[in-house]
Order: structure tokens, then C-alpha cells, then sequence
């Protein structure tokens, strides 16, 4: 009874936001400038004087702080670099602790996607398009404007890790639950709590066919796909050392969970009669007999004690962070780590960051379409809502939101983004010239704060350096003097750089 009161005073509310949104459908365009409004009162604007713009006293070698800051988050926001500069080490431990930073402004602009807090068993009132065009919204959003630059660096990570493709059956109305509840509730804790919360996700199991996975009588043989990409692709790695015969044993272990279709339609229950429910041997321990539903955390112990989860997420990490050919010798040391505290997320971070290969890795990671939008929108100060235009720029350029159809997510090397940059630079054009609808920047304001009028000098003492966090070299130089291209057509090119390209 109370769940029925529940829903529908759910269903009510959002039939009432409908038709108000009707009756006011032609003030839209005034309530984005109200949340645009609010959320800039709330920081989310340029401020008087950019004062790191005298970055230019670290030469052609680029900032450190200007690097630490273009790895911890999708680029530096105005004003961003000077706090970093403020705080020293507390920046980063602020970064680590997540709740402990006022993220209102950001709230403010994702408040709109109502599709987005309906619970998942009323989530197929929603048209597809209405859900994939909110999702990737809410991402970018969450990406330009949280502050919490750190924490939705690694929702991205963990999103590409624990990769499920919306495109997949219906993967698309419970993937925001899987999101919310899985990589975003587990984003800086603890990974097997990450493993076990992926492995009961209605998102995965459909989209890695967990669902099928049923052995009623003894001649049925288990699905193995989630089982095969939990152990090559979740933890232990394609090389770490399981067999064949593992992957067939994870998978009976596995076997039995299936979703609801009907009352509570998505929800994961455990059918007994579909499990396997005899003894198994999974890389040399045994789980014994009658286990039941049980078997999948002994599944998970089982793989947060071998060693090659802990290289394996060590490794990953670090491609993400540091280097895309990490030093083994620092990958062990994460290794250890993550042993040590038992999969802990945050000292493994710190770590990383705090290593010799991190300092000496500035620009040499590859943006990839997502980070480069954001970055150039967070760079500029973009004021936007992430509607339509951006959302099609991005899957131009080959990176739409949650939609890598391979478990493996979306590369982190370069050479598969290299066909599309031909979009990045269009983007780049529009968006200084103002000329992307729902995205304004206001480049004027921009100059005043960083007390720089668009001129050849200040291009390249004050404007270059805010951008890419170091003097030009004397072939960039040369090709501001040489130029012949207006104020934003400058910027553009620079936002086209190779050295904007990479982070």
C-alpha cells in the first residue's frame, strides 16, 4: 500500500511538472537564464583578476600545478589555478574528500533532468531519446561545472572500466541507476564494493547477458560472458593468469540471478532452482557446496586477494592518471597498496599523484573528445545547458555518452581518436566565435581578468600560458607573429593546438 501511495505520488508529480512545463514552454529560454543565473552568484564565473595568468614565469616548461590540475579534473576553470596556488596540498586533499565541498552550482544545472530521479522500476515511462539525450546532459554538465573535479574524473574511469553500452535491450532505463548506485555511490571508496555492486546491477546483467546465466539441470552449461569479462576486463586483466576452466567455474557460481519484468520491473532477485549449486574450484581455493546466492561475494573475495586484481586496477589507474605506459616499478608499488588497504581507492590516488613519473608526464596524454570539449568550455568559462548542438558535437567527434558498444569502454591511446579532429577543430571555431546555440562565452570578460586585450603580445604572454600553462616556444611564437587571424579566431587556433590536445 505504501509503496503504491509512493508511486504514485511520483507519477503525479511528474505529470504536474508536465503540464506546467506546457503552460510555460515559451518562458523556456528565461528559466535556463534563471539556473544560469543562479548557479554563476554560486562561483560559476569568471572572476575580476585571473592572477595565475603570471604563470609565465615557469618558461616554456609547463606549470605543475597547471598539470596537476589538468589531471585531477577536465581542465582548470578560471580562478581554479590561482586556489590551487592559494591552498598547496590541501587542494588536492579537498579533491579527495568530495563531500566536504559545496557543489550547489552544479546541483542547480542538472536539477532539470527529472528523468534522471525517477527510481528504475518507472523509468520505462520514458522515451529513449528523452533518457540518452538527459544522460549525456547530466554528464557533461556534472564534467564543465562540479567542482568536485576529481570525483567526476573518476565516475569517468569507473564508467569506462565497468562499461555498459545503452544500445543493449534495456540497458538505457537502468543505466541511470547503475550510475547513481554503482560508479558514482563507489567513485573514491572502496573497488570491491565497486565489483560487488556492478555484479548485482540490472545494467550489467543484461548488458553482459548475466540474466541468462540459469543451470536448472545437470547437462545445462552456464553463460560465461559476465563471468569472462569480470575476470579479464574487472579485475585480474587479460593476462592475469586465470584459464578457461576458471571462467566456467566463476560462471556456475554466478548462475541464478535474474531481473523482474513485471511488479518492480528491473529489480535482481536469486532463483535457487537456477543455480548451480555444487562445489566449484576457482584459482586454487574451492567453494564448497550449497551455497547458493552466497557464491558470488566468495567469487569477489576470491579475486580482491589475487594479485593480479591489485596490478591489474594499479595499472589502469595509472594509465588514467599518469603515463599510458605506466613504470612497472610504480605499478607494483600501487599494487601493494591497494593490497595493503584492501582495495582502497583514495590512497592509490594520492600515490599516484604523488610519484616522480606523475611530475615528469605533463602534456603527454592524449584528450580525448570528451575531456577536450569540456576542457575548452571550462577553460572559456562556457555558459551552457548542454542541450542538443553540444550533445552532437560530441558524437561527432566519436565519444557519445555510454555508448562504447564493447565491454572494454572507450580507448585511452590516441590513434583511435585521430579520425575525427577534423570535428574538434569546427567545435573549437564555433565555440569562440559564439556560434554554438545553447553555449555563450563571453571572451571580452575573459580578457579583462586576465588583463589582456587580444593583442599578438598578450596572446602570447597572457592568454597562451592561461590556456596550456606555459610560455609558446619560439615556433609558436612565430606563428602568432605571423598570423593573420582575428581575436577569436586566435583563441580557436590555440584551443586547435597539439598542446591543447594534450593534458
Amino acid at each position: 500500500m505504501n509503496g503504491s501511495k509512493r508511486n504514485t505520488q511520483v507519477i503525479s508529480r511528474r505529470r504536474m511538472l508536465y503540464v506546467l512545463a506546457c503552460f510555460y514552454g515559451a518562458s523556456l529560454t528565461g528559466c535556463e537564464l534563471v539556473r544560469s543565473s543562479i548557479s554563476q552568484n554560486l562561483g560559476h564565473r569568471i572572476p575580476d583578476s585571473i592572477k595565475s595568468s603570471g604563470i609565465v614565469g615557469a618558461g616554456e616548461e609547463i606549470d605543475p600545478d597547471f598539470h596537476l590540475l589538468n589531471r585531477i579534473s577536465f581542465g582548470p576553470f578560471p580562478g581554479d589555478l590561482d586556489r590551487l596556488k592559494e591552498l598547496g596540498p590541501g587542494y588536492l586533499e579537498e579533491q579527495l574528500h568530495p563531500d566536504s565541498i559545496d557543489d550547489k552550482a552544479a546541483d542547480v544545472r542538472v536539477r532539470r533532468f527529472e528523468s534522471l530521479e525517477f527510481d528504475m522500476h518507472n523509468m520505462h515511462e520514458f522515451k529513449k531519446e528523452v533518457l540518452r539525450s538527459d544522460m549525456a546532459r547530466f554528464t557533461m554538465l556534472k564534467a564543465i561545472y562540479s567542482r568536485r573535479q576529481l570525483f567526476e574524473c573518476m565516475v569517468e574511469f569507473w564508467s569506462d572500466h565497468f562499461n555498459i553500452s545503452i544500445d543493449k535491450g534495456d540497458c538505457i532505463y537502468l543505466k541511470p541507476a547503475d550510475q547513481n548506485n554503482v560508479i558514482r555511490k563507489h567513485a573514491l571508496g572502496n573497488f570491491r564494493d565497486l565489483v560487488l555492486g556492478s555484479a548485482r546491477s540490472p545494467a550489467m546483467l543484461i548488458y553482459l547477458d548475466g540474466k541468462e546465466n540459469h543451470v536448472i539441470s545437470p547437462s545445462d552449461r552456464p553463460n560465461e560472458n559476465y563471468a569472462r569479462e569480470l575476470l579479464e576486463l574487472h579485475t585480474m586483466g587479460v593476462y592475469g593468469g586465470y584459464t578457461q576452466q576458471d571462467v566456467y567455474e566463476v560462471a556456475r557460481a554466478l548462475s541464478g540471478f535474474k531481473l523482474r519484468d513485471r511488479y518492480r520491473r528491473g529489480e535482481v532477485y536469486f532463483d535457487r532452482l537456477c543455480h548451480d549449486n555444487g562445489p566449484k574450484r576457482i584459482l586454487g581455493h574451492v567453494i564448497a557446496a550449497g551455497g547458493g546466492e552466497d557464491d558470488l561475494e566468495k567469487v569477489i573475495d576470491i579475486l580482491m586477494k589475487h594479485p593480479s586484481t591489485a596490478h591489474y586496477v594499479a595499472y589502469k589507474m595509472l594509465r588514467y592518471f599518469v603515463s599510458d605506459n605506466p613504470d612497472p616499478n610504480l605499478v607494483k608499488e600501487l599494487a601493494k597498496t591497494f593490497k595493503e588497504t584492501k582495495g582502497e581507492i583514495k590512497p592509490m590516488l594520492s600515490q599516484a599523484l604523488a610519484s616522480d613519473q606523475f611530475k615528469n608526464s605533463r602534456a603527454t596524454k592524449f584528450k580525448r573528445p570528451f575531456r577536450f570539449m569540456v576542457s575548452s568550455i571550462r577553460a572559456l568559462a562556457g555558459d551552457t545547458n548542454a542541450g542538443a548542438p553540444l550533445v552532437r558535437y560530441l558524437e561527432r567527434m566519436g565519444q557519445p555518452v555510454f555508448q562504447y558498444p564493447t565491454p572494454d569502454g572507450y580507448p585511452m591511446e590516441s590513434q583511435p581518436w585521430m579520425g575525427t579532429l577534423l570535428w574538434r577543430w569546427n567545435f573549437a571555431m564555433a565555440l569562440c566565435a559564439n556560434k554554438i546555440d545553447s553555449l555563450s562565452v563571453d571572451l571580452p570578460r575573459l580578457g579583462e581578468a586576465l588583463n589582456a586585450d587580444y593583442s599578438p603580445s598578450k596572446f602570447q604572454n597572457k592568454i597562451f600560458p592561461y590556456l596550456v600553462g606555459r610560455l609558446p616556444d619560439a615556433d609558436e611564437v612565430q606563428a602568432f607573429s605571423e598570423s593573420k587571424l582575428k581575436d577569436q579566431e586566435l583563441l580557436a587556433m590555440i584551443l586547435c593546438s597539439p598542446t591543447f590536445q594534450m593534458h
